[in-house]
């Protein structure tokens, strides 16, 4: 009887310990981020021609934000800001000029290795950490294989998927993205080069005019050059920027498009399977709609909306199987799975075969074009069975930044040891608040204040104040179609004073500018977002404490060079990734699975 009793009160104490373990066991996170997808192209956000049912489930099962917003209406920037919590003039990844983007694999900017990222802090905390797919962050400093700005660098444990992003060089055919002017000029150049060659060669040989071989060697060699200029890092860069590494080993070079989606897939789940017994972040940056947009044979030809609509039904598709690995192997009641865009769609990309970019719904803008709403709202989803509420809806503002600051708190990472620009969203998400600790929102386009957003306490309302818009081409236009992406200085951009306000809770589509006759809070508008701007510039050089630790700590902004100067963008040999012995590199990905 005794031993029975004693053998009973094992089998409790036992169960007990294997609760608590349970109970205690830190959360997992699988944060799932598409590529230029317009908020408008999802059937829970208003669209009901495109099918998306993976990702409407997510949201009904879980948390719909409808006011997040990206840190920068572009790639470089937004996902600089994602990873860091910070805006990205931080990091130094804020353009002055032309240049918004990095736009060579092989130049020297990225996010500096002095940032930390929330993958860095899990990693600190025992998380196993993964990134598959795009990081277009850089890659190397001072030499090949430095790797000062690689996501291994940056608290990932394992990275399989794109350095670099999917441009239209990465598929013959499709154009170039990368300085189309410019390598205009060079070729031009080089034609009238070898025109004047050619010329001299002529008049020497007819005997017309005494030309020096010198002279005809001298002109040879500035032919070479301009040559090289223009043919090596352009008319190659499709080995230069399109390629697959896996970890710091470069894999495929170039990559291969048409298995591209499977393979990102497959790592993405491969890598759950494999971290599923401990505590685990993974980051799955899709390819996904960024041009040149995908041709695969189960989506080809199925949406209402062609090439671009069968994109996002297959991004659904991929959503979909990573819910579905989640769930399958029982992991569903202690993962968060969140769902975005890095920015607003691209709605100047088209072709003689239709609209290549996305639909950003009611918003103005979209892609590049600073802080209309339409190039920064983005769609926000966070699902979490039994500790998350499912099926409901925030309005209140929120940001792409909240992301760090939200994971290290769950992951119950140390205070930041520098200012943070996003907050805690676990109140908002779990039904405890309705607004978020956002007051303010600063958008930026490039290194300049664009517009600031204020969610005045007490108010429904959310005034947007902008400093300054774009110019649309040709006039009268919703974009910059003549230049396909708006810039954000010199003539470029038309300067307001007083600025343009609006209010998002009743304009959403920043259709009706508010007035003093109009508006009783107008003036009350100007000065507290003059006051908000003030203060926030000054974070940007001195010491002060940061708002999402209200604690002993006193982080320092400190300058970073900037990241996308053209000394730091532009193509060097020395630090491009190479498959093989530089120059002659390239090498094939053995595939061995395929997209069920």
């Amino acid at each position: 009887m005794r031993l029975c009793l004693l053998a009973l009160l094992l089998c409790l104490a036992t169960g007990r310990d294997v609760t608590a373990s349970e109970e205690d066991r830190k959360p997992n996170f699988v944060l799932m981020m598409v590529d230029d997808l317009g908020i408008g192209d999802i059937g829970c956000y208003g669209n009901d021609s495109i099918r998306t049912p993976n990702i409407d489930r997510l949201a009904a099962e879980g948390v719909k934000l409808t006011q997040h917003i990206a840190a920068a209406p572009l790639c470089t920037p937004s996902r600089a800001a994602f990873h860091t919590g910070r805006y990205a003039l931080r990091s130094g990844l804020g353009s002055t000029g032309r240049v918004q983007v990095l736009l060579f694999l092989g130049g020297s900017g990225g996010l500096p290795p002095t940032e930390t990222t929330f993958a860095k802090r899990l990693q600190e905390q025992g998380y196993t950490t993964g990134l598959v797919g795009k990081w277009h962050l850089g890659v190397n400093c001072e030499r090949r294989g430095d790797h000062c700005h690689h996501p291994n660098t940056h608290g990932f444990s394992y990275f399989y998927g794109l350095p670099f992003t999917l441009f239209n060089d990465c598929r013959p055919g499709e154009g170039t993205d990368v300085l189309a002017d410019l390598q205009n000029r060079l070729w031009q150049l080089t034609l009238l080069g070898s025109l004047a060659l050619l010329s001299l060669v002529c008049v020497r040989v007819c005997g017309l005019l005494e030309v020096s071989v010198s002279v005809i060697v001298a002109v040879t060699c500035l032919c070479l050059l301009a040559f090289s200029v223009w043919f090596v890092p352009f008319e190659l860069l499709m080995t230069w920027n399109c390629i697959i590494m896996r970890n710091q080993e470069v894999v495929e070079q170039p990559m291969d498009l048409d298995t591209l989606s499977q393979r990102l897939l497959g790592e993405a789940q491969g890598f759950i399977e494999r971290n599923a017994g401990r505590p685990f972040l993974l980051f799955l940056s899709l390819a996904h709609v960024h041009t040149p947009l995908f041709s695969s044979p189960g989506f080809a030809g199925k949406s209402r909306h062609g090439l671009y609509g069968d994109n996002v039904e297959e991004v659904d598709y991929m959503i979909g199987r990573m819910t579905e690995t989640v769930d399958r192997l029982g992991l569903a009641n202690n993962t968060m799975m969140y769902f975005t865009s890095d920015h607003g769609g691209h709605i100047e990309d088209a072709d003689e075969q239709g609209q290549k970019g996305g639909w950003n719904g009611i918003y103005k803008g979209g892609k590049a074009m600073g802080g209309w709403e339409g190039g920064i709202r983005v769609p926000g989803i966070f699902r979490w069975p039994g500790r998350l509420p499912a099926g409901r809806v925030f309005d209140t503002p929120t940001s792409l930044m909240d992301l760090y600051p939200t994971l290290t708190h769950l992951a119950s990472a140390t205070h930041s040891d520098r200012l943070l620009d996003g907050y805690d969203l676990m109140p908002v998400l779990e039904g405890r608040t309705e607004r978020s600790q956002h007051e303010f929102m600063f958008h930026y386009c490039g290194v300049y204040l664009n517009a600031v957003r204020w969610h005045p306490p007490g108010s429904e309302s959310v005034y947007k104040v902008h400093f300054f818009t774009p110019n649309f081409s040709p006039p009268g236009a919703g974009g910059c179609y003549d230049t396909k992406v708006c810039l954000c200085h010199g003539s470029h951009v038309t300067h307001h004073n007083p600025p343009i306000i609006f209010d998002l809770h009743t304009d959403p589509s920043e259709s009706r500018p508010l007035t003093p006759d109009t508006e009783p809070r107008y003036q009350e508008v100007i000065q507290q977002t003059a006051k908000a701007v003030e203060q926030h510039s000054a974070t940007l050089t001195h010491t002060h404490p940061s708002h999402t630790q209200p604690d002993t700590h006193t982080p320092r902004s400190e300058p970073v060079p900037n990241q996308l100067t053209w000394e730091k963008i532009l193509w060097r040999p020395w630090l491009q990734p190479c498959c093989g012995t530089f120059p002659f590199c390239g090498c094939t990905e053995n595939i061995t699975s395929t997209l069920a």
